[in-house]
């Protein structure tokens, strides 16, 4: 399946959570199958953390696959022979989106650290502009692991009237202190790099790779489990010919290595500063005296809510504090554990049982 991403400029001003605006903003987005004549068979996926806009299928632009495509695609969990999918790349985002690395329109330099503060809330409304312009009234399902999962449960409250259904998924109604603890070491890494200059580096023409190397190996210790990395890689020692640095000597030494410098080549810094920030500033209950139940009483949609044993960035008992409040909300829901055997990254893999209850869920 190609496919082929699109930007869309929209020209009024957008206010934002924390009391800045945007005079305009763009959207990066995909989008796979066909919508129905009754435009009633539209689905949002919602990315995580360090996503973006593609999904699913193979970018016309350098052949990669996208990071669900064992969940969307023909006959799969997320059948795009039956639905309209579509998913955009978040503001504040690296990948297309107005962020960091694009043009501020009022002084025609890069925004750099100058792009304000996001929140989940901003992404959802960012969403149901570009889902006006789809001319789609209403989703059958929203729906995203960690991150995303956050922006599904934000659409049910948000806009009860435009959504059937939310999956979420590996997620939480708010992070905890030991999540907030993580994403601060990891993003003062980045601050104290020689080359963050005030997060100003692209205007000095460079980029704090050793600082967002760091919090990326970091931040991926907390998506694996440690009973996958025991399995995967022990207590192995790293051949000597394919060691990424000639520190390391065990083999998980070396992955990270590999992951974080894959990713420090990818990612903006500032990105990852305003993502973990609106992770971490994720909490529908605050306006409710943090009582949850309030916080959602005004859903009409189902939800899922799966979570993951091995996960524990958010384990399986943060989605049940979801279900509770829902429960006790009056709102239809339902939650399962799986198993996983990648941490939270376990959501991005498909098994038959998670394809089975995805599948039931948006076909009830």
């Amino acid at each position: 399946m190609k496919v082929t991403s699109k930007k869309i400029k929209f020209e009024n001003a957008l206010s934002l959570e924390c009391g800045s605006t945007l005079p305009s903003f763009e959207l990066m987005f995909e989008t796979y199958g066909e919508l129905n004549k009754q435009n009633s068979n539209a689905v949002l996926v919602c990315h995580a953390f360090s996503g973006n806009h593609h999904a699913a299928g193979e970018s016309n632009l350098d052949s990669s696959i996208g990071w669900w495509d064992q969940m969307i695609g023909p006959n799969k969990a997320i059948d795009t022979n039956k639905y309209f999918v579509v998913c955009s790349n978040n503001i504040g985002g690296c990948g297309g989106s107005s962020g960091p690395t694009t043009i501020n329109p009022t002084n025609e330099e890069v925004y750099g650290a100058d792009f304000p503060v996001v929140s989940v809330v901003d992404w959802v409304n960012t969403q149901k502009i570009l889902m006006d312009y789809l001319g789609i009234s209403k989703w059958e399902l929203v729906l995203g692991g960690s991150l995303g999962g956050m922006q599904a449960l934000q659409w049910a409250i948000s806009y009860p009237e435009n959504i059937n259904k939310a999956g979420i998924f590996a997620a939480a109604a708010q992070a905890s202190t030991q999540n907030i603890a993580m994403n601060e070491v990891a993003r003062e890494s980045i601050r104290k790099d020689e080359n963050f200059y005030d997060g100003h580096y692209l205007k000095n023409n460079t980029k704090p790779k050793k600082g967002l190397k760091t919090a990326r190996m970091l931040g991926h210790i907390t998506y694996l489990s440690e009973e996958h990395m025991d399995l995967r890689f022990g207590r192995k020692f790293q051949d000597n010919e394919s060691k990424i640095t000639r520190d390391v000597d065990f083999e998980i030494e070396n992955y990270l290595q590999y992951k974080g410098e894959k990713f420090s080549d990818a990612f903006d810094a500032n990105t990852y500063i305003l993502m973990t920030k609106a992770m971490d500033n994720f909490d529908p209950s605050s306006n409710e005296d943090g009582d949850l139940k309030k916080a959602l009483t005004n859903i009409k949609s189902k939800l899922l809510i799966i979570g993951f044993k091995t996960d524990w960035l958010f384990p399986p008992k943060k989605g049940k504090e979801i279900q509770l409040a829902a429960m006790e909300a009056g709102i239809k829901s339902s939650f399962v554990v799986l198993d996983g055997k990648h941490g939270h990254d376990s959501f991005l893999f498909m098994s038959d049982r998670y394809f089975k209850i995805i599948r039931s869920f948006i076909e009830s």
